[in-house]
């Protein structure tokens, strides 16, 4: 189950989505207020979500389409979020309110890069599961 590759990834993403969100912040605002994922509830549940979803997709190890499609479906997550952090940052609304850019913005990404090296394992798994029934 941990042995595999894919595995590790998807811890990594549980780790990345649930507990750095709370250590790295996403913006700083004019009034040099640092704003976490853990101050706004959309990114708390957005980021709850997907370290949950992470979570469960590493017990399913036996259920390989499964757990591609909820790899997929916790992309789709990251996305939203980017998404919003995109749509928050950069609304000109003639005042602006975010100063600074934290690191916590890219950690989406960097959660959708480990969930699609998680796909290309499950799917070379998959793959090497075909390659043997067909040789039976």
């Amino acid at each position: 189950m941990i042995q595999r590759i894919q595995s590790l990834y998807m811890l990594l993403v549980a780790i990345v989505a649930g507990g750095l969100t709370f250590v790295f912040n996403l913006y700083t605002l004019e009034s040099e207020v640092e704003i976490f994922a853990k101050d706004d509830y959309l990114y708390l549940g957005l980021f709850s979500a997907s370290a949950v979803f992470a979570l469960i997709t590493i017990f399913l190890f036996k259920n390989r389409k499964l757990q591609f499609v909820l790899n997929r479906f916790n992309i789709l997550f990251h996305l939203i979020l980017l998404g919003i952090f995109a749509y928050r940052m950069l609304i000109v609304s003639g005042e602006i309110e975010i100063s600074e850019k934290g690191i916590g913005v890219v950690l989406p990404l960097i959660s959708i890069v480990l969930l699609v090296l998680a796909n290309r394992a499950i799917k070379k798994d998959e793959d090497l599961v075909k390659s043997v029934d067909r040789l039976r």
